[in-house]
């Protein structure tokens, strides 16, 4: 075969997918990918590290602050509350590790909007690489940060005097649930920053979510400790059921009081339902986000 032989049958194995180039390379598989894209959102993270810190110092300054503060009082109120004999220390723990999922999945749409305002959105997309190997890449590298912040969360609530009553295995469960807690956030917080495609809009509308949903759920106390129209709002409030699953695995207890399940017996009557809910708020955010994404891709493209 001849050289212009060799490169006509090059050619010819590249293929175009809804307009785009795609190579039939090796190098150009969907793993392939997907680990290119989950390097680089890692080496952003370090070349970046205000967003890393950020997101887990203020987590870190509620847990020191809310149990050197308040901690004889919110004692007081967990034994009013039917919580009573735990320490708010071992209360609190979980609702902290939820917070740094929030943190860290709002990061996840300032990184977003953080490329496109530098062009480097629509460059990727005019690549030879899978879409959804982009995503998940970038995805992956948001997950393993939230798990490693979870982790020293976990550490210095020890330290603290927090214990998990499930042991090591409850541990990473928490981690576990922290994932799956994280993952409708970060859906929310890629469609704020598709939508507005203006880093400190997707900064504030971040914010405004997360402290308010916070302060109106089981997070700092127990539901039966709080007044009745924030009873009502936790009950729809999707922070509830990621801190009651923590919670349940931190304390091994059925915690879930905004809605009562019987059948599973245990921990698991607040896991299940906890669970249910928080995948189907992922499927569905997650949805939106790739329908959007796909939306906005098409028109940079174009």
């Amino acid at each position: 075969m001849s050289d212009g032989d060799s490169r006509h049958g090059a050619s010819a194995e590249a293929r175009t997918d809804g307009g785009h180039v795609r190579s039939g390379r090796a190098g150009n598989s969907f793993l392939g990918d997907f680990w290119v894209n989950f390097v680089r959102w890692n080496l952003k993270a370090v070349r970046n590290p205000f967003v890393v810190v950020g997101s887990l110092v203020q987590p870190i300054i509620f847990l020191v602050l809310f149990t050197q503060v308040f901690g004889k009082v919110a004692t007081g109120a967990l034994s009013g509350g039917g919580a009573g004999g735990i320490t708010y220390e071992t209360f609190l723990l979980p609702a902290i590790a939820m917070q740094v999922s929030l943190a860290a999945a709002a990061g996840s749409g300032i990184g977003l909007v953080n490329d496109m305002e530098e062009g480097m959105f629509e460059k990727t997309l005019v690549m030879p690489m899978s879409r959804s190997a982009m995503f998940l890449g970038k995805t992956a590298a948001e997950i393993l940060r939230i798990v490693v912040q979870i982790a020293i969360i976990l550490a210095l609530g020890a330290v603290l005097g927090a214990e998990v009553a499930t042991g090591f295995v409850g541990a990473v469960g928490i981690l576990g649930v922290g994932i799956l807690f994280s993952l409708w956030f970060i859906a929310l917080s890629n469609i704020m920053a598709i939508v507005t495609r203006d880093q400190e809009s997707t900064i504030i509308g971040a914010n405004l979510l997360q402290f308010p949903l916070l302060f109106v759920s089981t997070a700092f106390l127990p539901l039966d400790a709080m007044p009745d129209w924030i009873q009502v709002v936790a009950t729809y409030n999707p922070i509830t059921y990621g801190v009651d699953a923590a919670r349940a695995l931190m304390l091994d207890q059925d915690v879930m009081t905004v809605v009562e399940v019987t059948r599973f017996g245990g921990i698991w009557n607040t896991l299940v339902p906890a669970v249910a809910v928080l995948l189907a708020l992922d499927l569905v955010l997650g949805g939106a986000m790739v329908y959007l994404l796909n939306r906005a891709s098409s028109s940079s493209v174009k």
